[in-house]
């Protein structure tokens, strides 16, 4: 704890806010708590987990049952996720006054707020009846409608902001897989008092494709889903912006994997991040442009998820197969220690990983990037300060430009002070510049000089306009 104190201290001193991660659908199958509801089942964490004699049809979204059997009780728990994740039971009232309290201690500690892994999870359909048949084998997950928003989802969020999170001013932002625009408005809208921010993952694979299928992602499906959710989200929520986090392969990797795209691919994606209308999530090594990791077989793989889904997977379509599709949209891309120099292990630590990686790091890397001016690293940092600099870039009015223009992707940003245009392409190859070569100055680009009326493969630039 010393640690943790000394971080947040320092972070304080540098002007900064601490936003810890919050779990709080399910705890290990080690946590004290479990321990006693396995071995006092009379005491008051007998009735902190779902319990079942006998188990429903709903499967994991880890693969297999979402069911495991302990001896200990002779009864079956639920586990929404890996088996040793197991979901509280949020209908026990002792149990959220348990999980607030935990919540303020925090908060008195001086941590700024949270990311609430999963939130939209915690609520299940009483009785925890069994998942239809015809949505499990569309979703590929079993139960999930009893689940994703359940029934008194919005009664416990209000209850942890009112009672945790408002006392504090204390910052959220939920993790809501599933959640689509309807529901988003319920849950961020500032008078209903529930979440500040949500992370929605509807944008990260395009219609029709899912995390592990083998596909290149078309960024004109982003383009549609920010225009959609920003003309529609309403003036009382506010926008999360993010391409990669924890859970997903590497962007770069996804949309365009040729080497010679890497750089201006990924600051085309900086630029969308740090000048749409909305709050920017930057994760690790986005920053530097990390790809997915060159994994040689499922050895390499840490993942849980992944190594259930391939053992799944071989068994219906074979070695080679299964590692391909796992490898598509394995997790552990995202999870490889940050390049920080091109020492031995990146950097990262002198002793041995926790899981291995490919020479990239040897090319890409922060300490190599501080020294380049042309860097994505040093473009991300310019990208920070124009927008820290322009509020109209934070708060102004947004207003899209040849919205179905396949390709380009341009957009106005206002305040009555000042006007920006920021101009995209989308593809990678030359699209034409739609209208005259704006009449301003050219403030930001992934490319070092202009081209009149053409857009170069993946150009981005950020235009102040007189």
């Amino acid at each position: 704890m010393a640690d943790f104190d000394e971080l947040l201290t320092e972070i304080h001193a540098r002007g900064m806010k601490l936003i810890m991660d919050l779990v709080i659908n399910h705890t290990s199958d080690e946590h004290e708590w479990f321990q006693k509801a396995l071995n006092e089942p009379d005491s008051k964490y007998g009735d902190y987990y779902l319990f079942r004699d006998q188990p429903n049809n709903w499967t994991s979204i880890f693969g297999g049952s979402a069911w495991r059997y302990f001896e200990e009780r002779q009864q079956y728990a639920l586990h929404l996720f890996s088996k040793k994740q197991i979901d509280l039971n949020w209908e026990n009232t002792e149990l959220r006054q348990e999980i607030i309290a935990m919540i303020r201690w925090w908060l008195e500690k001086g941590v700024d707020g949270f990311r609430m892994d999963v939130i939209n999870f915690i609520s299940k359909r009483e009785g925890l009846p069994n998942g239809n048949e015809k949505i499990g084998a569309l979703m590929g997950t079993y139960g999930v409608e009893h689940y994703f928003y359940g029934p008194r989802l919005h009664d416990y969020l209000r209850q942890i902001e009112k009672e945790a999170f408002a006392p504090y001013e204390a910052f959220s932002v939920g993790e809501t897989p599933g959640i689509g625009l309807e529901m988003a408005k319920l849950l961020t809208a500032d008078y209903r008092e529930e979440l500040d921010l949500i992370f929605s993952f509807d944008h990260l694979e395009t219609a029709g494709h899912g995390k592990f299928d083998d596909y290149k992602y078309d960024l004109n499906y982003y383009k549609a889903y920010i225009i959609d959710w920003l003309e529609n989200y309403g003036n009382h929520c506010r926008m999360s912006l993010f391409f990669e986090n924890h859970d997903n392969p590497r962007m770069v990797s996804k949309v365009d994997p040729d080497p010679q795209f890497r750089i201006v691919l990924a600051k085309l994606l900086a630029t969308m991040l740090l000048t749409l209308d909305g709050t920017p999530f930057i994760y690790q090594g986005q920053e530097i442009g990390m790809v997915n990791q060159d994994f040689r077989s499922i050895d390499d793989l840490r993942d849980v998820e992944s190594l259930n889904f391939y053992a799944e997977w071989r068994e219906s379509m074979g070695d080679p197969a299964a590692f391909k599709r796992v490898l598509a949209g394995s997790r552990d891309h995202a999870r490889t220690p940050v390049q920080w120099t091109k020492a031995k292990h990146a950097g990262f630590s002198d002793g041995e990983p926790w899981i291995g990686m490919d020479e990239d790091y040897k090319v890409c890397n922060v300490e190599a990037q501080m020294g380049d001016s042309d860097s994505i690293l040093n473009y991300y940092r310019q990208l920070i300060q124009v927008r820290k600099s322009h509020p109209a870039l934070i708060y102004g009015d947004l207003t899209f430009v040849n919205k179905k223009t396949r390709d380009l992707f341009t957009y106005y940003r206002r305040d009555g002070k000042e006007d920006f245009y920021v101009e995209c392409n989308l593809s990678r190859k030359c699209r034409k510049r739609q209208g005259n070569k704006p009449v301003g100055v050219r403030l930001l680009s992934n490319y070092q000089e202009g081209m009149g009326k053409v857009l170069r493969p993946y150009e981005a630039t950020v235009w102040r306009l007189q």
